[in-house]
């Protein structure tokens, strides 16, 4: 490959915005009303109906204030532990630390880089209170038997689903599962978008009202609702309002919600797009030393695609995943690394002191895995050079 960077600037992640979310945005800001109101409350109600099952949400400013309202909401605290992956962004544990508890970390699956659940056992111990399994890249964790063996310990079950809009489970939508919560995210690569913002999912009322009332300060109701219901009904003064718990400031303004109204709405045709290119690179990589990303298997299987990760295989080449990444770029093709496990971050490795070694399959993961361009808003050039230049890079660099 030449020496001579690129023109090219293909990105890792771009995101597909409309005029209808332009609209929509321009409607709130002329409407008054920018924070929590009317419009936070109709995404809400849409995502509710999307995943269905009697499903409540509650709309937040990220999924990582989405994990720790749900694990707050189930009474995790000081004392207890919780089940995370060790392949995962920080964010997943981060959240078991902010209420005084101990995150537990155990390896993954080779192959779809899921939490797996042959290993849940030996890490339950008395002080065990939850799971926290992630559905990597959009492919649905081994959710029955994650849940069986949670039942079976008395111990709660909160999807981390940041990946997993939509994905489906033996045919349920992730979110309408038997879990306790799920929650989503809506960060600006995610596979749909609102800048920043997350959702809460569950079906047990007592959790949706716990994270409704801590996601704003622990008040009983939110300002929206006094200032303009109350006031119609001639209740309580409109000032007037109970703390009745220290909450935090969680909540999703009406700016980023009238953009998640409309692309919630294009959800479907944004998942397939994303499984178009998939299985184009699928088609286009199989013959290369690279092990592919883990795919559904039938009918019943939906893979939402928020990332294609491959992973280079050190048996079949030498290449180093870094060099592999800088030959990308040269060639103007924007990629990432999902993720950096725990046990190699000086934080997690140092306070709950891990060892690589107490995690081998997450450990040769990393050592190989790169995330390719994936959006709905790739264009065909687009798309063909990032086949051609992953093609060149293995063909002139492989063993």
């Amino acid at each position: 490959m030449s020496g001579t960077p690129s023109q090219r600037n293909i990105p890792f992640s771009r995101p597909e915005i409309g005029q209808a979310e332009i609209d929509e945005v321009i409607a709130v800001l002329r409407s008054g009303w920018l924070t929590t109101g009317p419009k936070a409350r109709e995404f809400e109600a849409s995502f509710a109906d999307l995943l269905g099952g009697g499903v409540i949400t509650a709309a937040v400013n990220s999924a990582t204030a989405g994990l720790h309202l749900a694990l707050e909401a189930l009474g995790i605290g000081p004392g207890d532990e919780v089940i995370v992956p060790v392949y995962t962004f920080t964010a997943t544990a981060a959240v078991v630390c902010y209420l005084g508890a101990t995150p537990v970390f155990v390896d993954i699956e080779e192959d779809s880089l899921n939490l797996d659940p042959g290993l849940l056992e030996r890490a339950i111990t008395p002080r065990t209170k939850a799971i926290i399994p992630v559905h990597f890249a959009g492919f649905a964790c081994r959710m029955d038997e994650i849940i069986a063996i949670a039942r079976k310990n008395n111990l709660f079950v909160v999807e981390d689903a940041a990946h997993a809009l939509p994905t489906r489970y033996k045919g349920r939508l992730v979110g309408s599962l038997d879990s306790d919560a799920a929650v989503f995210s809506f960060y600006a690569n995610k596979t749909m978008t609102t800048g920043e913002g997350g959702m809460i999912a569950t079906r047990n009322p007592d959790i949706a009202k716990r994270c409704k009332i801590m996601r704003l300060h622990g008040i009983d109701q939110a300002a929206f609702e006094r200032y303009y219901e109350r006031y119609r009904t001639q209740e309580k003064p409109p000032w007037f309002y109970q703390v009745v718990a220290p909450g935090f400031k969680y909540n999703m303004t009406d700016l980023a919600a009238a953009i998640g109204i409309h692309q919630l709405k294009k959800i479907n045709d944004f998942r397939s797009a994303r499984e178009a290119i998939a299985q184009r690179y699928m088609a286009a990589f199989a013959d290369l030393p690279l092990i592919l990303p883990k795919t559904c298997d039938g009918p019943d299987c939906q893979h939402a695609w928020h990332l294609y990760a491959v992973r280079l295989d050190g048996e079949r080449t030498s290449l180093p995943r870094d060099r592999f990444i800088d030959l990308l770029r040269a060639d103007g093709i924007g990629s990432s690394v999902h993720f950096i496990p725990m046990f190699l971050h000086p934080f997690w490795r140092e306070t709950f002191s891990l060892k690589t070694e107490d995690f081998p399959v997450a450990d040769k993961a990393f050592q190989g895995v790169v995330s390719l361009p994936l959006f709905s808003a790739m264009k065909e050039d687009e798309i063909e050079a990032v086949i051609a230049t992953v093609r060149k890079v293995c063909g002139e660099h492989g063993k």
